[in-house]
């Protein structure tokens, strides 16, 4: 996939030397969504294979396909968060049957994972169970842990995600199949919140990550994405007391130190925040904070295709000389890659 954007901007500026050390660092992927990071070139095939299917039936029209298609080849232009969930549609479709949620899985994991240097050292794997008119929820899950498990536990796990969306029905839906498939043995091991953080009410929750906890899941929740997310609910997430979490980038001072005396892991997400407008410049990044104190962090993607980067460009971030990163020396590096090992949800 063509890295594009602040990543292949921090990579230009490396040596061939410094890009060998990326490469050879030990590391954790800990905020991946799946069909974020489908490679381009597997979801043109599959919407080639959709087009051309006098079976296929959708209530996306064949033109929004190939609109969403094209947008993520040429790069969407986020103005704001929200304008990032628009992309999703064209996605979900093309991935709504077991073969082809199956074919995205694998080629997902193979480009994290495979290869003489792979991305990471270790991928947590995450998405939302979807019933499509093919499949039920639980059969979602069991086709990606199929892929999931194909690797040895010490290189990747699933983390099933709750949309902010959800009611109580599927919500208690989800629940009972992921217990039902941590009864049996499958390599779940944990459990997010994840949608437009402008939607839903988080207090409908509470009851649901308590029960995960209890399965000894790890809990990872998005949270305080955009300054609209309030302070209130920003505390009631917290008080399901996370293991981790994702993007953080709101954290008003109360919550900073309850996170920080938690020792709460902070899922950074570089290229995502400054490409969805939720942080303007890499000098202003909520990581300073974070560095300063030596807090735990990992370094991830979130999504690769629309964001246009890999594990190594936001590593290169760190390591780029400002303007194109933040000038980390190879040593703090090292301990940054290290934690994210170390909050791993194995």
């Amino acid at each position: 996939m063509e890295i594009a954007g602040p990543a292949a901007a921090a990579l230009d500026s490396l040596s061939s030397t410094q890009m060998d050390f990326l490469r050879s660092l030990p590391k954790a992927e800990l905020h991946a969504h799946l069909n974020g990071s489908i490679p381009i070139s597997v979801l043109q095939e599959l919407g080639h294979e959709y087009l051309v299917s006098s079976t296929t039936t959708s209530t996306i029209s064949n033109d929004s396909i190939k609109e969403g298609i094209q947008k993520l080849i040429d790069g969407p232009s986020l103005e704001k968060i929200t304008d990032f969930f628009e992309l999703f549609p064209a996605i979900y479709a093309l991935t709504s049957t077991p073969a082809t949620l199956r074919r995205v899985s694998r080629a997902v994991l193979e480009a994290f994972l495979d290869g003489d240097l792979p991305q990471c050292s270790y991928l947590e794997l995450r998405t939302t169970p979807r019933e499509t008119e093919a499949m039920d929820r639980e059969q979602y899950l069991r086709v990606v842990l199929d892929e999931v498990e194909r690797y040895d536990q010490d290189k990747a796990g699933l983390t099933v995600c709750l949309d902010r969306r959800m009611g109580d029905t599927v919500l208690r839906e989800c629940l009972t199949i992921i217990g039902k498939l941590k009864t049996e043995g499958r390599r779940i091991v944990g459990v997010d919140l994840c949608g437009d953080p402008t939607l839903g009410n988080v207090d409908d929750f509470a009851l649901y990550f308590a029960e995960a906890k209890e399965m000894g899941l790890g809990i990872t929740l998005h949270i305080a994405e955009t300054a609209a997310n309030t302070p209130e609910e920003t505390h009631k997430l917290l008080s399901y007391n996370p293991d981790r979490l994702g993007h953080a980038t709101f954290l008003n001072a109360e919550a900073t130190s309850i996170a920080l005396n938690k020792k709460m892991c902070i899922e950074i997400c570089l290229s995502s925040n400054l490409l969805c407008k939720t942080v303007s410049t890499l000098e202003s990044h909520h990581i300073h904070q974070y560095l300063k104190c030596g807090h735990p962090i990992a370094i991830c993607t979130d999504d690769i295709l629309p964001f246009r980067t890999s594990l190594i460009g936001e590593y290169a971030l760190l390591l780029a000389k400002p303007p194109y990163g933040l000038g980390l020396s190879e040593e703090s590096i090292r301990k940054v890659a290290k934690m994210s090992l170390q909050a791993r949800f194995m």
